[in-house]
């Protein structure tokens, strides 16, 4: 029992100080920007029926794009998590593993096969070309004798992603649609509604939550496939289980904001610096981690070129690409 309390004692803590951390960068999101909002009237905007300029500003363009960014950041970097504990791959990501770029290619047919597709059949798009960009991978890294290795499936994950986003430029140049293509698949929180956080939102919430309920399974899957399967664990289906979630957290985040790299694949690395390796933890502040990132990447994007807006997908892969190769250097762990 005292061990217990030893253990979730600093969790708790931690967990107070990652979501005070979120609730700070939160407001500091919807006050900075191209034009800069008073702490004021991000309060009067939330807590009254107060009118202005400022007040429309806060409620119709910067509330619904920064909600979204925390739902995106965390979904990202759930599903990044549980891909690097079911493939034991320290570099698995969303969008090192296909799973991006087969989410942008159907969004690509689907703009020129059915253009006027609503929202909600965007979404479902989005989730079948994850589910067969991942499947394209994992085939393909299955191929040969010795199953998946860490170094197969990051090439075959480079390859098929090569391949995938050929396809989508390919269909935006041979169509003309090269401009409505890019508009999805660049990677931005522009242009975000209210409406489309009302579809979105339910599928990144159910499936983290799922999520959460299976993170002891994944602790134990992330150490070795015979000790799981010792302790009687079902590891065909926790895995098909996981493959979904993580199908529906990376297409929903797609569907919302495009392609966005490297947030799977850095926060994951972060919090077990700060939690350890039990997933039960990992998930959990990974989603918040996330969200904070996701924040700053935003704010940064809005603020450093204003009133022109930076891409977000560049800064994020400023801060990616470096930390994608330090792993790499450092085979996987970063901070031990």
């Amino acid at each position: 029992m005292k061990r217990k309390v030893k253990i979730m004692l600093p969790f708790r803590y931690k967990m107070i100080a990652i979501q005070l951390l979120l609730i700070g960068t939160f407001i500091i999101s919807i006050v900075y920007g191209a034009a800069n909002i008073r702490v004021i009237d991000v309060w009067l905007s939330l807590a009254s029926n107060a009118e202005g300029s400022d007040i429309s500003v806060i409620r119709e363009i910067r509330l619904p794009r920064e909600v979204a960014a925390v739902f995106v950041g965390a979904a990202l970097s759930i599903a990044g998590a549980m891909m690097q504990g079911m493939t034991r791959n320290p570099l698995a990501d969303p969008g090192l593993l296909g799973l991006t770029a087969g989410a942008n290619a159907a969004l690509a047919i689907a703009i020129v096969l059915l253009p006027s597709l609503n929202y909600f059949g965007i979404m479902v798009t989005c989730f079948l070309g994850a589910a067969i960009g991942a499947s394209m991978v994992f085939g393909i890294s299955a191929v040969k004798r010795g199953g998946f290795s860490t170094f197969k499936i990051v090439l075959a994950g480079a390859a098929v992603s090569a391949f995938l986003q050929a396809i989508c430029e390919g269909i935006g140049i041979y169509f003309k649609v090269s401009k409505d293509v890019s508009m999805w698949t660049a990677g931005g929180l522009i242009g975000t509604t209210w409406g489309q956080l009302q579809i979105i939102v339910p599928f990144i919430a159910v499936s983290m939550l799922i999520g959460f309920a299976l993170s002891s399974q994944l602790t134990i899957l992330s150490l070795n496939e015979e000790v799981s399967i010792g302790l009687g664990q079902k590891t065909g289906q926790i895995k098909a289980i996981l493959f979904v979630i993580i199908i529906l957290l990376v297409g929903a985040s797609v569907a919302l904001v495009g392609n966005i790299a490297f947030i799977g694949l850095m926060v994951p690395h972060i919090v077990r610096a700060i939690v350890g390796t039990d997933y039960r933890y990992i998930l959990p502040m990974s989603a918040f981690v996330g969200a904070i990132l996701m924040l700053v990447a935003d704010t940064i994007a809005r603020t450093i070129n204003a009133p022109w807006e930076t891409p977000i997908v560049s800064i994020i892969s400023v801060m990616g690409l470096p930390f994608f190769l330090l792993i790499m250097r450092k085979g996987g762990r970063i901070f031990t």
